[in-house]
């Protein structure tokens, strides 16, 4: 098995102080790759800093093995944040080829009790944050070499308890990632996405709205050492894949795919006719192919 190197390549990697973007962060730099440790210290709800400054500790873990790496205390929410974590790749590593949107915050509350503003606050982080930081980088990487993004969105996407503000932005995240996959054809900006499991503060954060049992699980069973090596495969120069999304959990890798049904045709479609044949529009057949980012710059089965 060939050992996948990643000397000379240049990466911001957000939410890198803890968890799983710390593993992101200390995988990377151990293959040779320059890391911009991107964190604020926030708190996991994002309504404040925590006091300390884990950027610079995981900065010293990669250095201290010898690793390049630069802390970065940027806020991901901002366009002058965004402009910072560039500005500390290029002022400190000459250019950039790599972005690992990972930063994040969540809150669980049932979907009546959750105020307008949080659901701001989730798209700030969730959305906009990494829409930002990939604006920001764009123009730096259409002209890198080997250029990729790797976005974090979640399972929740797809629902989950007490996570409609959480989820609800992690399926725009979803939407963007398809979006810029295409953006990038051109240029090869190779975008892709994980929906990662780890036992990290998020989530024990949201542990509540697990069984006790799940909960246990995912804090001792499910480390963030499991993730990253996805994450870093997605952003090596031989990963070519684009508008990807990939469960990532404990050792466990698949992929989340969109399928389109054969269904049905009926230029005189009815209500009747879609009950009659509802079964028909539902059934997933072999014929019901994944939609895949094509090289032409449609979506088309694959």
């Amino acid at each position: 098995m060939t050992t996948l190197d990643f000397t000379g390549r240049v990466v911001i990697v957000t939410g890198a102080g803890r968890g799983i973007g710390r593993a992101h962060a200390q995988l990377l730099a151990s293959r040779g790759a320059a890391v911009v440790v991107g964190d604020l210290g926030a708190r996991i709800d994002g309504t404040g800093v925590d006091g300390d400054d884990p950027a610079a500790a995981v900065v010293a873990e990669i250095t201290a093995a010898g690793g390049k790496a630069v802390a970065c205390n940027a806020d991901v929410t901002t366009d002058d944040g965004a402009n910072s974590l560039i500005d500390a790749a290029i002022s400190n590593f000459g250019y950039l080829n790599v972005i690992i949107n990972n930063a994040g915050i969540v809150r669980t509350a049932p979907f009546r009790e959750v105020p307008d503003e949080e659901y701001q606050r989730h798209l700030d982080v969730h959305y906009l944050g990494p829409m930002r930081l990939c604006r920001a980088a764009w123009d730096h990487l259409r002209e890198a070499e080997a250029p990729r993004i790797v976005n974090t969105i979640s399972q929740a996407m797809l629902g989950n308890p007490g996570m409609s503000h959480y989820g609800g932005s992690k399926g725009a995240l979803f939407g963007l990632t398809r979006n810029l996959a295409l953006e990038g054809l051109e240029s090869g900006v190779k975008v892709n996405a994980i929906a990662p499991g780890a036992g990290t503060r998020m989530a024990e954060a949201s542990a509540g709205s697990l069984s006790p049992e799940v909960a246990e699980y995912v804090r001792t069973a499910l480390l963030p050492e499991h993730v990253a090596p996805v994450a870093a495969y997605l952003v090596h120069p031989s990963c070519t894949v684009t508008g990807e999304v990939f469960n990532v959990a404990g050792g466990i890798v698949n992929r989340l795919a969109l399928v389109n049904t054969v269904g049905i045709h009926d230029p005189d479609l009815t209500i009747e006719t879609v009950a009659e044949h509802f079964e028909q529009i539902m059934t997933i057949t072999p014929e019901a192919l994944p939609q895949v980012i094509a090289p032409a710059g449609l979506p088309v089965s694959s």
